[in-house]
């Protein structure tokens, strides 16, 4: 419409109008025009409000331009925009359209012009429709704004809030789309087709029986393992490892460190209280005592224990580097000693080895020194309780090295008595036997016994009718020589003086008067000097 007074025919024929009714603006007051296509720009007036006859009857204030599908008339509305706005809080919607720039998108294959206004990816062009130009558009399955670098991200499907999956899969976003996997134990009944189960549900019953029993299995699995590893602590507790945690000369072993080495094809060893297995340790040949039976003493006094041991370094003693403590019966841990023992040396025919009286003083000496250096050098007093040649190690150029002294006790000076007596019969000191008194005299004693078995290779037994103590005894009682009984391998003429001498060595040391027996310390300096004589008579010789 334009500016104009309204004639008065024109005002007849708006008369004959039937008033407007709600949802419908045709009528009196109120009329509405589809703009097809308006162009660049839209004039609206409405009648002239000097016209006061024409006014009073069809007051016009206000005109708006909005989408149609957004605005629904209601009579109200006559009143005023006032009326209206309050309606219509949130503004009035208006449908855009626009274009870049005056050119066409850059046909398939031809580079885009310098000014090309998608420069983000994943976007695509469009020539516009209504103007000249062309607008840009994120890609399918991206949103964003396509006229600034990076403007268009993918549109994360599987986060929307209905499952795009339809077909019970499950959903997997990717860059540009989606995916719709099936579940496990699955699969599609066709390209896209719904997901349905691979196996009949008899098969799923039997899978679903056996996972259920599996699941019991893992599960009592843990229980035991959460028992075993609260029993493990109990036993750490108990054998001393918050002291021995303190000892910065002795290593804590786990169990599980020690698991490879306990195999039946490391066993080198077996006695009545523990068996021997070699192995590696941190790179190191090593040999791990694992008692049969048995408990420990109390914790504190065997930590005690193992702390003394642990410190003892001398050439002549086994060296104790560490222990497990998380079992019953704590396993400890050895330097290993390559020739085995001296009772195999001596008695064992698949290990024995032609031993030269030279090589037997050696080892006599030597070991004398080890156990002088337990009785009197010693940070403490170390008693071993059980000497014996099985206890008597030899390294690769057969020195001697005392070992098993883990049943020694750990003594007060007032209090030398054992609370049950432990060893070897055929070693131990008679006055030990009845009494239960440990002390360095008992070692001394059993020192005896294997001086004798040095020099005649006769095993000692307890029970035998003429043992090779009571052998030796008897003839030194009758102040006879024991040169029949000497090994016949070492009976050589020359040296026979040497063996009365060790052999009246030993008979000290047998004496069942405890104070007529040496000390360790006076046992070592004898054979130290016999070892020193005979290398001056062989130089001269």
């Amino acid at each position: 419409m334009t500016g104009r007074t309204v004639s008065k025919g024109e005002r007849r024929y708006m008369q004959r109008y039937n008033p407007v009714k709600n949802g419908s603006c045709e009528g009196r007051g109120c009329c509405e025009t589809t703009l097809v296509h308006p162009g660049k720009s839209l004039t609206v007036s409405v009648i002239e409000e000097d016209d006061n006859e024409w006014w009073q009857l069809y007051p016009c204030s206000y005109a708006m331009l909005v989408e149609k599908s957004w605005y629904n008339f209601f009579t109200p509305d006559m009143s005023g925009n006032k009326t209206l706005h309050e309606r219509l809080l949130r503004g009035v919607p208006l449908v855009m359209d626009f274009a870049a720039g005056n050119a066409s998108c850059p046909a398939d294959g031809q580079p885009p012009p310098p000014d090309y206004a998608c420069i983000s990816q994943n976007s695509s062009c469009a020539d516009a429709t209504i103007t000249p130009g062309y607008a840009c558009r994120c890609s399918d399955n991206y949103t964003g704004n396509p006229y600034i670098a990076h403007g268009c991200q993918d549109i994360d499907e599987c986060k929307l809030p209905e499952n795009p999956c339809s077909n019970g899969g499950i959903c997997k976003n990717m860059p540009g789309g989606y995916d719709c996997p099936c579940k496990f134990g699955m699969k599609a009944d066709g390209q896209g087709g719904t997901c349905t189960h691979v196996f009949p549900p008899a098969a799923m019953a039997t899978v679903g029986g056996i996972g259920g029993i599996l699941l019991m299995a893992i599960i009592t699995f843990l229980i035991i393992l959460h028992k075993e590893k609260k029993k493990m602590k109990e036993f750490y507790k108990k054998n001393g490892g918050p002291i021995l945690e303190k000892a910065n000369t002795i290593k804590l072993f786990t169990k599980g460190e020690l698991k490879p080495v306990l195999k039946n094809s490391n066993l080198i060893g077996k006695g009545c209280f523990s068996e021997v297995y070699k192995g590696l340790l941190d790179n190191e040949q090593v040999a791990k005592k694992k008692p049969i039976n048995g408990s420990v003493q109390e914790n504190d006094q065997f930590a005690n224990e193992v702390i003394i041991q642990s410190q003892v370094i001398h050439k002549n003693i086994v060296r104790l580097i560490g222990c497990c403590l998380e079992v019953d019966a704590p396993m400890l841990v050895y330097e290993f000693i390559s020739q085995g023992s001296l009772h195999d040396i001596l008695h064992n025919n698949s290990k024995k080895v032609a031993l030269n009286l030279d090589a037997r003083l050696s080892i006599a000496a030597q070991s004398a020194d080890g156990l002088a250096y337990m009785h009197s050098q010693a940070n403490t007093r170390i008693l071993h309780g059980d000497v014996k040649p099985a206890n008597i190690l030899l390294d690769d150029n057969f020195a001697p090295k005392i070992s098993d002294f883990g049943i020694s006790r750990l003594l007060a000076k007032d209090k030398e008595h054992t609370g049950s007596v432990i060893g070897d019969m055929n070693y131990m000191d008679p006055v030990y036997l009845q009494e239960g008194l440990l002390t360095e005299k008992s070692d001394v004693y059993s020192f005896g016994v294997v001086i004798l078995e040095l020099i005649s290779s006769r095993r000692a037994i307890h029970s035998e009718t003429n043992g090779v103590v009571k052998s030796f005894l008897e003839a030194h009682k009758k102040q006879k020589k024991a040169t029949e009984f000497f090994d016949k391998e070492i009976a050589i003429p020359e040296d026979l003086e040497l063996l009365d001498s060790l052999a009246s060595m030993a008979v000290e040391c047998l004496s069942l008067d405890v104070d007529q027996r040496p000390m360790m310390m006076e046992v070592a300096e004898q054979l130290h000097k016999l070892s020193r004589s005979r290398k001056v008579q062989d130089v001269c010789h």
